[in-house]
């Protein structure tokens, strides 16, 4: 059965970073287009960044452009964001999924980020 299991969440101070990774399963990974997506506390699911099979392509919300960055390793079945410059309003569950932007199939249970001082 597929399986995405994220990690990497944590607390940050503003202006910090960290990376998330997203280990898949249960599929062929590298045949698919992955996205992240995430739910701040209150709020709906906000899509965050895609990036297609081969890893060629990547996507970003305006609010994330510049500062995060989508990749994969197909090898290892893992998907990954790197989110830099860390803002408050960057506190939310992040959840990876199979997929594109908010068109996806299945979705991880999520890792919180909370960003604060």
């Amino acid at each position: 059965q597929v399986q995405l299991v994220e990690s990497g969440g944590g607390l940050v101070q503003p202006g910090g970073s960290l990376r998330l990774s997203c280990a898949a399963s249960g599929f062929t990974f590298s045949s698919r287009a992955m996205t992240w997506v995430r739910q701040a506390p209150g709020k709906g699911l906000e899509w965050v960044s895609d990036i297609n099979s081969a890893g060629s392509s990547t996507y970003y919300a305006d609010s994330v452009k510049g500062r995060f960055t989508i990749s994969r390793d197909n090898a290892k079945n893992t998907l990954y964001l790197e989110m830099n410059s860390l803002k408050p309003e960057d506190t939310a569950v992040y959840y990876c999924a199979r997929g594109v932007r908010q068109s996806y199939d299945y979705r991880g249970q999520g890792t919180r980020v909370t960003v604060s001082s």
